[in-house]
């Protein structure tokens, strides 16, 4: 079957992108298939910015809803729900963002770990480090309305 690629325009509106995410939730036929299609739109619009984007929030599709994307070569990841449980080793550093102009300072973590739902709605702990550990911040920062 022909799948469509919905590459959705970047989120632009700090008013929106300042709002905290709520959670995403399948609890009947109709959140789940709105939860596929947040899903789908992520990789899609992930996949048409990979050039110069290595992760995204769902607000930054217009979306707020508590669910973001990784690059983790050779994949990329989707988190529901993610909540970073533990960090170490803090380091400071300088982020650009796919919804705003410019770098800005922010102290990362070296290791972290995170607690999320998978895309087939199962909870998972899993410890990340480097580079992946940093963009998983970031785009947890946009859940909770931080702009970096």
């Amino acid at each position: 079957m022909l799948r469509i690629q919905m590459e959705k325009s970047i989120n632009h509106n700090i008013m929106f992108l300042k709002k905290k995410a709520v959670p995403v939730t399948w609890k009947n036929a109709r959140e789940e298939k709105e939860t596929k299609a947040l899903i789908r739109d992520l990789q899609d619009t992930l996949k048409a910015n990979h050039e110069r984007c290595v992760g995204m929030a769902a607000n930054m599709i217009g979306v707020n809803k508590a669910a973001i994307i990784v690059s983790v070569e050779p994949f990329d990841v989707v988190m529901l729900n993610p909540v970073i449980q533990e960090k170490n080793d803090a380091f400071e550093t300088e982020e650009g963002c796919l919804s705003l102009e410019g770098l800005r300072p922010t102290v990362r973590y070296k290791e972290i770990t995170v607690e999320y739902d998978t895309t087939s709605f199962e909870h998972k702990t899993e410890k990340f480090t480097g580079w992946v550990a940093q963009i998983i911040q970031h785009e947890c920062d946009h859940l909770k309305g931080i702009i970096i």
